[in-house]
């Protein structure tokens, strides 16, 4: 049974500022996707590689996707900008040799999916820059997960560039001008923010966003 649920707030933070891992001391202006003890805002995704999805469920504050056949993806269904955010999330890998976590999220008017565990259990990076996965392009990172262990995730996205840092450690850092984005076909349905698995379960907790600047690509 998939149970769903939503705390948000409306103030806006500051940025980061480029280069160095974003601070947990930040907290100001977050809006958070997922209360902890529901799925509200969320809804389960059932086209095309979802068909054959694993259970999706909320216990111990967190929301846990079981592996797929071959993907599992649940997609936001609120307000959320295209430009000008970061959106952070913790997420641990429970089981399977795929990604436990890829992130469909917006670029302006087009989207990426940040695979996170990719192609045999390592790949980072993301899909499609320019046409080519994450494995193929300039964004791909190899690093050795461990199961049953939480990692902290970060994304920010602006006009300048794409930064995604795994725990304090920025693994991406792409200049967004004279690039193209686009989704592979079975990350479509996850639009416009998605989380899924493939052929993996994990799970998920403390899902947040915020704007970078007042107004910029907003909702």
């Amino acid at each position: 049974m998939i149970i769903i649920s939503l705390a948000l707030a409306t103030l806006f933070g500051e940025d980061a500022g480029s280069g160095g891992a974003p601070s947990d001391s930040q907290a100001a202006g977050w809006c958070w996707c997922f209360s902890g003890d529901s799925l509200k805002g969320w809804e389960l995704v059932e086209e095309y590689e979802y068909a054959e999805h694993g259970a999706v469920e909320v216990r111990e504050g967190c929301i846990w996707l079981e592996a797929g056949q071959p993907g599992t993806a649940i997609r936001w269904t609120g307000n959320f900008p295209k430009m000008d955010y970061e959106i952070a999330w913790e997420a641990m890998k429970t089981g399977g040799d795929d990604f436990f976590c890829g992130l469909t999220f917006p670029v302006g008017e087009q989207a990426l999916t940040l695979i996170v565990g990719g192609w045999g259990g390592s790949v980072v990076g993301l899909s499609m820059v320019d046409g080519e996965p994450a494995v193929e392009n300039q964004t791909c990172r190899y690093v050795d997960f461990e199961l049953n262990r939480w990692y902290k995730m970060r994304l920010r996205v602006t006009k300048e560039c794409i930064e995604f840092w795994l725990d304090d450690e920025r693994l991406v850092h792409l200049l967004v001008a004279d690039r193209r984005f686009s989704l592979r076909w079975e990350s479509e349905p996850c639009l416009p923010l998605g989380i899924a698995t493939w052929r993996t379960s994990a799970a998920f907790r403390d899902i947040r966003y915020r704007l970078l600047r007042e107004g910029g690509g907003g909702p």
